[in-house]
């Protein structure tokens, strides 16, 4: 079931030229890369910390904090693409972050 390409579409401020996206084989790696671009920009503020530690609730400031973020996964069954909101990406980002601590 995950499985499913992902593209994430993201827009980082207000500006529309920030708006950009980002492609994914899968939902659990579309996460790891939401995680990952917020651990870029927690090093990017914390130059100087060799560990840099978060929890859920920085993660979910982090993807309210963009001006919008959405995502489209592929579903086989009627070859087309679904949308997926902000809350969608938060409870999946949230469910990844728990596989991985088990």
């Amino acid at each position: 079931m995950d499985n499913r390409h992902t593209i994430i579409l993201m827009q980082t401020s207000q500006n529309r030229a920030s708006r950009t996206f980002m492609d994914y084989e899968s939902i659990s790696q579309a996460m790891d890369g939401i995680c990952a671009l917020y651990e870029r920009k927690l090093k990017e503020i914390n130059p100087t910390l060799r560990n840099i530690s978060y929890d859920i609730g920085d993660l979910y400031n982090f993807i309210d904090g963009l001006a919008d973020l959405s995502g489209l996964v592929y579903e086989h069954s009627i070859q087309a693409y679904l949308p997926y909101d902000r809350e969608w990406i938060k409870q999946k980002a949230l469910q990844r972050l728990k596989k991985l601590a088990r």
